[in-house]
């Protein structure tokens, strides 16, 4: 059961030590998130109010909103960690990795993980996402931050400037073939594929499409 406005606010919680409050935080947030993901799937994302959604997980609508200051927010809840997600790999790649070939090493390992975040997200949480046009734009909002935020991780790692166009139309290409794939994991899964078999697809799929990069990207941005 979740926390109400009233609880989190109270004396007991506000007693509590840090790390207690810090972990009642995160069960609430899960919790309207896996309420609010219930009824998307049942009702369709446009049809679910933010009241259904308290009510579900027996909360305030405020607290709802404290949380996830936008309904689409509730359907991705993993977008920082999208958006970020190439960004981190290009400043975390290895002595004398290049960006191309650490994102296609990190993408290989998520189509092995089957992770959701790469877009193995099932049957019923995909259809929503496509038969929603809220959160079909808002999807293609995500990558487009993606795309900014590895370019910006781009222009650091070769001291560039911030707008200069290499980044930037490096950025374009690596984030495009993530956005291909993503899509690609989409509508295989729509089409009724189940994990395992998408896995095996894309891997060979990947390969390929980052290997049309090559020409142009293999020897940039060496760590």
């Amino acid at each position: 059961m979740g926390l109400d406005s009233t609880t989190a606010t109270g004396s007991t919680t506000g007693g509590a030590a840090p790390g207690l409050r810090e972990a009642k935080k995160r069960e609430t947030r899960q919790l309207i998130s896996d309420r609010a993901t219930v009824l998307f799937i049942e009702q369709g994302f446009e049809r679910t109010t933010i009241a259904e959604i308290a009510d579900a997980a027996r909360v305030a609508k405020k607290t709802v909103t404290n949380y996830f200051p936008y309904k689409e927010d509730l359907a991705f809840d993993h977008q920082e960690e999208f958006v970020g997600a190439l960004a981190r790999t290009v400043a975390a790649r290895a002595p004398g990795e290049t960006a191309l070939a650490a994102l296609r090493r990190t993408f290989l390992a998520a189509v092995a993980a089957q992770d959701p975040v790469a877009g193995f997200a099932g049957f019923e949480f995909t259809r929503m996402i496509a038969d929603s046009a809220t959160l079909t734009t808002c999807l293609r909002g995500l990558h487009d931050q993606r795309e900014h935020r590895l370019a910006a991780a781009l222009a650091e790692a070769t001291g560039a400037p911030a707008d200069a166009i290499t980044p930037r139309t490096a950025a374009a290409l690596l984030g495009g073939v993530h956005r291909v794939l993503f899509d690609r994991i989409m509508a295989l899964t729509l089409a009724g594929r189940t994990n395992p078999e998408i896995a095996a697809v894309l891997h060979d799929e990947a390969e390929r499409a980052f290997a049309l990069l090559a020409p142009a990207l293999d020897a940039y941005a060496p760590a």
